[in-house]
Order: C-alpha cells, then structure tokens, then sequence
C-alpha cells in the first residue's frame, strides 16, 4: 500500500509540516524505518528520529522541536495511538473462508451464528454456542455449554471449558486456558482431597487474554474477568477472583483466589497477591509488588510487602548506603573498646 503523507494526514486528523506528497509504503520503529516509511517519536527519541532514515516521522502536536525538525512530519494529539489505527490500516487482513471445516468437529445441538469461521482441528462440544463472525482456530476446544459471543477470536490451542461464557469482541491467545479447574483441597491425615470446582468465568465484553494464561473456574459461582481488562501472557486468576473493567495485569503476574479487584488496576510484572483480599479501584502495582492484605483505591505502591512507591524508592536509597554505614559502625566499636 502507497500513501501521499497528506492523505495519511487525514486518515488520523493529524497536520503535515513539509512535503505532503511523500509517498509513504510502510511503517516501522524509528531503527528499523527505511526511506520510503513513516515512524513516529516522542519524548525522549524525538532527537534519535532526526537521525533516522525514515521519509517522515509523526510527532506529538506542540512539540517544542517542531521548529527545526528536518524531515517532514505529521503532528497529531497522541502519536502512539495514531500510529497504531495505522498500523490496521497498512497491514493485510488475513483471510479465512467462512464457514465450518470439514476437518472440525461440531457436536451435538451447536449453535452457530452469522459469519462464523471454524478451522481444520477445532472442536466445539456438544451444546456451545457460537455467536456472529466468531473466529475459531485450528487445534482449539470449546466445551460442551460454552458460550463465545460475537466477533471473538480465539486462537489455536486455546481452550474455553464447560458453562464458561466468553463476551463480544474478546481476544484468547494461543495456549490460554479459560476455566481450569480452581486450586480447591481439603487435607486430611495427609491427604490431598479434591473439591469440584462446578463454577465457570466469566470474560465480559473487550477482554484480551494472552498465550499460556490460565483463568481457574470457580469453586461455586463465577471466576469474572471484567469489560475491556488486558492480560499479558503468562498470568494466573485464581478461582472465584472478580478482576474490574480496564485493568491491565502484565506478565507472570499471579492474583490468587478469591481476590476482587477494581477497575483501573494496573499489575507490573510479576506481582502476585495472597488471596481473598480486596484491591481498590485506579491502582498501580510496580513490577513484582506483593500484596498481602487489602489496598485503597488510588494506589501507587511497589515492593514486598507492598507499601508506597515513595517510601519504596527511599528504602532501595538507604539499603545502598547500609555496607558503608556497616563500616562506620564498626569502626566507632573498635574505638570504643579501646577506649
């Protein structure tokens, strides 16, 4: 695909300073961006974007080196999600005849929807329901009394287990386990006794679940992953946790059982939490927080145990100065007991 930068300009309400005619053939990162691509920059990689060999780079409006920027721009509001509605527009739509394959298994009483794409391998218990344009992958299940509303995808390997109802335009990566049995035991005399888990989960509309999460069904009642929240790969929800609408839970990130969550949370990676607490809403947890006991809304905190980023940042100072300190220490010992 070739664009003038004008009219890529105007696909995203953006302004151009320089020449409007540059046919622009692709996009890239600033490194990568060849002569005839368009990259985009913020602070602080506007200065490498000067250097780089793009035809033109996409930069935040108002931004104080526009005045001697050299190479022809395109300034908008937000550039990261400008550049990202680009990216959809250049990139091909991979394309998949519509329909079931000869090679899946449908069982028995399956509702299918308008539009509805199931690939070679798939299977879809007895009983699952397929909304509109659903796309399914090879090598994936769908078990029996499953639910997957319209425009989800779930990609291949992926497993939605029994009475788990997936909403509209969610996305399962490769791997992912939707309704695995929740981590239930009683012990006794030793022994390891297993409680059924006869809950499901729940994933509301707009949810993202990365490769190789597993989100456990609930004991009794529903595991909930709420409307727009985005996993990264390699996350674990325990059963019966209620996470909240637009959180974002990053990497290797485990929150145990039972955990309710607000909306607006935002996980670094690994941070795990112990279970059956509640964590307020509009959060941020730095990478590999542990929280151990419930938290207010409007958190920033890093560290294990949790506690402010502030105080965080201040202890991770002092610890530096702690061998030096050691030292001094010492020394005033030796001089006292000479003394």
């Amino acid at each position: 695909m070739k664009k003038t930068l004008q009219e890529i300009a105007s696909l995203v309400g953006g302004r151009v300073a320089g020449d409007g005619e540059i046919l622009i053939s692709g996009l890239d990162n600033i490194a990568g961006a060849g002569e005839s691509d368009l990259t985009f920059a913020v602070d602080p990689h506007i200065e490498e974007a000067k250097e780089s060999r793009a035809a033109a780079v996409m930069l935040p409006e108002g931004e104080a080196a526009a005045k001697d920027f050299p190479k022809a721009a395109i300034y908008v509001e937000d550039p990261r999600a400008a550049f990202a509605k680009l990216l959809e527009i250049f990139t091909p739509k991979l394309d998949f005849p519509v329909g079931v394959s000869d090679k899946a298994h449908i069982g028995q009483d399956v509702k299918i929807g308008e539009g509805v794409i199931v690939m070679p391998f798939a299977v879809v218990d007895d009983h699952a329901v397929l909304g509109d344009r659903v796309v399914i992958y090879p090598h994936t299940y769908v078990g029996q009394y499953a639910e997957i509303s319209d425009d989800t995808v779930i990609y291949s390997s992926a497993t939605v287990r029994e009475y788990c109802r997936v909403g509209k335009r969610c996305v399962i990566h490769a791997s992912a386990v939707i309704g695995s049995d929740g981590f239930g035991f009683t012990t006794k005399d030793g022994i390891h006794t297993k409680v059924p888990q006869v809950g499901n989960v729940v994933l509301e509309d707009d949810v993202e679940i990365g490769s190789h999460v597993g989100v456990d069904r609930a004991a009794m009642g529903s595991t909930v992953i709420g409307k727009g929240t985005k996993i990264d790969n390699l996350v674990h929800i325990g059963h019966n946790c209620k996470i909240g609408a637009n959180c974002l839970i990053v990497a290797q990130t485990g929150i145990s059982g039972s955990t309710e969550v607000g909306h607006n949370v935002t996980f670094g990676g690994q941070t795990g939490t112990v279970g059956h607490i509640k964590i307020g809403a509009n959060s941020v947890y730095a990478a590999r927080s542990g929280i151990i006991s419930d938290m207010p809304e409007g958190q920033f905190c890093a560290g294990f145990p949790v506690q402010s980023h502030t105080e965080w940042l201040r202890m991770q100072a002092a610890m530096k100065k702690l061998p030096e300190l050691l030292k001094k220490v010492k020394k005033l010992e030796k001089e006292l007991a000479n003394k």
